[in-house]
């Protein structure tokens, strides 16, 4: 499965490589069992390969139960600081047991460095049960305000 070519001014490559090396949570928007709204943020890596975005939770999170009611999402990844730029879309969202903790692993080294930390200890604690999120994105949207915004730095 191809990801679908982005709108915005980024090529897909330069969106891969945004979501690549961007460690900045994912904004992930979804609909709770009664069809409420829900966003919440999550690391979360790219695989541009799949192509897919993979994120971790607690297997008795809120929004596994959400997902497994209501598989259509959005999502964000954004810069907080200006220049803003980044890569938001739309998508499905599938939700697997992470028994061996995989991409939990990967995204704590991603986002802390090591798993020596005790926020790492205790999410990659052997009781925690794990979950992955994959979200298969079917529509892609890039911004970019650094030449707008040079004044900003």
């Amino acid at each position: 499965m191809d990801a679908p070519t982005p709108s915005g001014p980024w090529s897909r490559a330069r969106a891969d490589e945004f979501l690549t090396t961007t460690t900045i949570p994912l904004r992930l928007s979804c609909r709770t069992p009664g069809g409420d709204l829900w966003m919440l943020s999550l690391w979360y890596e790219w695989d541009p390969e799949t192509p897919e975005l993979r994120c971790a939770t607690s297997a008795d999170a809120d929004v596994v139960r959400f997902l497994r009611a209501h598989d259509d999402v959005a999502f964000e990844i954004s810069t907080n600081d200006p220049p803003y730029r980044g890569v938001r879309g739309r998508g499905t969202a599938t939700v697997e047991p992470d028994d061996e903790k995989r991409v939990l692993t990967r995204l704590v080294h991603r986002y802390l460095g090591d798993d020596d930390s005790a926020l790492a200890q205790r999410l990659l604690s052997p009781e925690r049960d794990e979950v992955t999120i994959r979200i298969h994105p079917t529509k892609l949207h890039t911004w970019d305000y650094s030449s707008r915004m040079e004044t900003t730095r």
